[in-house]
């Protein structure tokens, strides 16, 4: 609910500002908001034809549900997609499961459901409101994350068709996302030099 509350403070200030006379431009400037999203919320209040003294004495809690009421509603097939989604969080969690794979079982089960680009829309949008992404700012030069993955590469002698496992190693700089990859016969060797 605070988050709610957060975002449902900046509507409020859009609009005053917006009836003092403040363009879009500078609101979005002022607010760190795109200018597509400030005119958004300014076309909401005009189609409800709310007065900026009307929006100011608003509670955050009417705010919120007179946006959540010019919600439309959703359909059954996407109810009956939602359902799955924690089950589909937790299978992609595994190692080899992709949202193709789960896409084909729940289109198995829902031959009327919904295609594979559509699934895929309403994952991500589920997601975005379960687990929101924290971005991390990294000052440049600061950090460098690094580890191996969890699974191992094979590869084939050409000679002798011996099929050998390498370690991957990653290293990843914070700042930039500058990513140096390397696969190695071992997590125990030495001499490594990283270039990254």
């Amino acid at each position: 609910m605070a988050n709610i509350q957060i975002e449902m403070r900046k509507v409020k200030r859009i609009y005053k500002l917006y009836s003092s006379g403040v363009s879009k431009r500078q609101i979005s400037k002022q607010l760190g908001l795109s200018r597509n999203t400030v005119t958004k919320y300014i076309d909401f209040f005009k189609r409800y034809r709310l007065t900026g003294y009307e929006v100011s004495e608003m509670t955050l809690e009417e705010l919120y549900k007179l946006f959540k009421s010019n919600r439309k509603a959703k359909s059954q097939q996407l109810l009956t997609l939602e359902r799955y989604f924690s089950y589909f969080d937790k299978e992609l969690r595994k190692t080899g499961v992709t949202k193709q794979l789960l896409w084909q079982e729940y289109y198995d089960k829902h031959p009327d459901g919904f295609r594979l680009s559509q699934f895929r829309y309403w994952y991500r949008e589920w997601c975005k409101e379960v687990s929101p992404v924290m971005h991390f700012t990294h000052k440049a030069g600061d950090k460098l994350f690094i580890d191996y993955t969890g699974k191992k590469l094979h590869v084939v002698d050409k000679h002798t068709g011996e099929i050998q496992d390498l370690e991957v190693f990653v290293c990843v700089l914070g700042s930039s996302q500058y990513t140096y990859v390397e696969a190695r016969e071992s997590q125990k060797e030495r001499g490594f030099h990283c270039l990254c």
